[in-house]
């Protein structure tokens, strides 16, 4: 059966809600106060969130050719483009645990040389920010939802790292079972039940959508070379050490490198690909994900102190740094515009 024609992207598509000022003020009391206790705790300034690295990578994008016309969009628009872009892996908290602590992973990637009409803010740039998480949709349907998971952050900050480390490894199992029974285990694996898979083999979401050129989408990420589609059902020891998933990145960039497919899914029906709610998971029935590009990475040291200094502290990742015919869109969105300045 075909599918629907794609949705083209309009302002109306976005309603945004009455008490979203509110929550984005609420969010932001939390991110500074996860900053201001990680800062008194640890002497220097972290992220409010994703503040650990695992791996800070060199790489090239490069659009596939023969796209056809609806994924010609944007970025993408131009058949073998190549961007070189800087990519960092990370764990959801604001504060740097131990890898014991098993939480979902982020990967954020900063295009270079991108041109085109820029977003509110960004004006000036050349670059191109993407945002994706290790799961296939949001952990909460908005902004008011989003400052509720983030003042729950926020008061774990203060707990002591054996603990967490402890939630986790009894969580781990737990989680394991649920899946294995076919159950969502997401608000778990929240907690620290997250599985000790490798970073390098994960599958990464957009979550959220953006304007894609004249249509919508969400984009993923998925491993593409051997290199790094075997890592997908390895387990690492999490005892190993506290930076043992930094070491398994070092390990496979070092020997290796590797590739990942970029692939964005088109929103072809409002009510099963909602704009708003960013907690939906769009069904692939639907509109399955299509491929549009190739992410490279030569082998390289996969992190070090400093290049850690360099992209760590020296650069920030931003859904809004980038250009108009990828606005990010929705209520999280929106909010991430008024936050991640703060963050």
């Amino acid at each position: 059966m075909p599918h629907q024609s794609p949705i083209r992207y309009h302002a109306d598509l976005e309603t945004p809600s009455a008490d979203e000022n509110e929550a984005i003020e609420e969010i932001k009391d939390s991110m500074l106060y996860i900053i201001g206790k990680t800062h008194e705790d640890l002497g220097h300034a972290q992220r409010s969130v994703h503040a650990k690295s695992h791996a800070l990578l060199e790489a090239t994008v490069t659009v596939h050719p023969q796209l056809s016309a609806e994924l010609r969009q944007g970025i993408f628009a131009e058949p073998g483009r190549t961007y070189p872009a800087i990519i960092r892996i990370s764990t959801i908290p604001g504060d740097p645990l131990r890898d014991s602590v098993s939480l979902p992973r982020g990967f954020a990637i900063k295009l270079f040389d991108v041109e085109g009409t820029r977003l509110p803010g960004s004006e000036g740039d050349v670059t191109q920010d993407f945002l994706f998480a290790s799961a296939p949709a949001f952990a909460a349907p908005d902004a008011a939802g989003f400052a509720k998971n983030l003042k729950l952050i926020a008061r774990t900050t203060e707990r002591v790292e054996w603990a967490k480390s402890a939630l986790s490894w009894i969580l781990r199992p737990i989680v394991r079972g649920l899946e294995a029974m076919g159950a969502d285990a997401g608000a778990l694996k929240a907690m620290g039940g997250y599985p000790e898979t490798h970073p390098l083999g994960e599958h990464y979401y957009t979550q959220v959508p953006l304007r894609f050129g004249d249509y919508v989408a969400k984009l993923d990420i998925v491993p593409r070379s051997e290199s790094f589609k075997r890592l997908t059902d390895d387990r690492i020891d999490l005892s190993e050490g506290p930076d043992v998933l930094r070491e398994a990145v070092a390990e496979v960039m070092a020997r290796d490198g590797g590739e990942w497919t970029l692939r964005a899914q088109l929103c072809r029906n409002l009510e099963t690909h909602p704009i708003e709610d960013a907690s939906v998971v769009w069904p692939e029935e639907d509109s399955p994900y299509l491929e549009i590009a190739t992410i490279s990475v030569t082998p390289q040291t996969g992190w070090s102190e400093g290049r850690s200094r360099a992209v760590d502290d020296g650069l920030t990742f931003r859904p809004w740094r980038g250009i108009e015919l990828h606005r990010p869109l929705g209520n999280v969105m929106r909010a991430r515009r008024e936050v991640y300045p703060v963050a």
